[in-house]
């Protein structure tokens, strides 16, 4: 009898667990001339507005991985919104043109503020999105873009900087910043000015910011892609632990920020 209620209750919700999954689509947005191919994520299992949270790519452009990275955030019940800092979805596996997409952009720090305040609009505006608890996450030069972002005073409640570069910021940029902030940096990341860790963590100091800089023993740059050594470039490599880590640190980070 009991097999019996168990499979009548497995044959009524099934259709209901069918159905609900996560989807994806291509998002097309405008800004400063140029058209950009964002991509949205989210469970159409979860009813009502949500919090978007917002990725910004690699050097590499709006690849596979930040398209995972958004799908996951969705299955954690955000929206996610994977943005394209380079227009038209431009993407390169070759890390010299990555270096001079990249370059293009990071020259001019409006330019890349702009294009990064334009993917946060962009996400803001989809159906199923609760505008007034945004986030942001970014990877490398993404994780770079997510601590300008704040730097511009968007009007988010948290970003996360994945093994981000760093930068000084002005007085005014570091006043400016409205949200929590969370640094994730490879202990071991050869690729980080200690000027400029220096430099950052004074700035925000200053201006009181909410803010987390954690350090994970032994890793390198780019550790939380899986992908990282495929290349085989020196100071580049995955590391499964501090990618995890860091994963538990944004979730708690946001359902904090989020928290109504």
């Amino acid at each position: 009898m009991r097999h019996a209620i168990v499979a009548a209750f497995l044959a009524f919700i099934a259709p209901a667990l069918a159905s609900a999954k996560v989807q994806t689509k291509e998002v097309e947005y405008t800004h400063g001339g140029v058209t950009f191919k964002g991509y949205l994520a989210w469970d159409d299992a979860v009813e009502g507005k949500r919090p978007g949270v917002m990725v910004v790519h690699e050097w590499w452009g709006l690849n596979d991985y930040a398209k995972s990275r958004a799908r996951q955030l969705a299955e954690l019940g955000y929206v996610g919104f994977a943005c394209d800092m380079y227009g038209n979805g431009q993407t390169t596996t070759d890390p010299a043109e990555a270096g001079r997409l990249a370059g293009g952009v990071a020259k001019d720090w409006q330019v890349l503020r702009g294009r990064a305040l334009a993917g946060v609009k962009a996400m803001a505006e989809q159906p199923m999105v609760d505008a007034a608890r945004l986030g942001a996450i970014g990877y490398c030069f993404g994780g770079t873009t997510c601590l300008q972002l704040a730097c511009a005073g968007a009007d988010v409640k948290a970003v996360v900087a994945f093994h981000g570069g760093l930068f000084k910021p002005t007085e005014a940029d570091a006043r400016a910043i409205k949200s929590r902030v969370l640094i994730c940096n490879g202990a071991a990341d050869t690729f980080i000015s200690a000027d400029d860790r220096a430099a950052m963590l004074a700035a925000f100091e200053a201006a009181k910011v909410d803010y987390q800089f954690i350090d994970y023993a032994g890793a390198v740059h780019a550790f939380t892609n899986p992908e990282a050594g495929r290349l085989k470039m020196k100071g580049v490599d995955y590391d499964e632990k501090a990618d995890q880590r860091s994963w538990r640190l944004m979730q708690d980070l946001f359902k904090e920020a989020f928290a109504k």
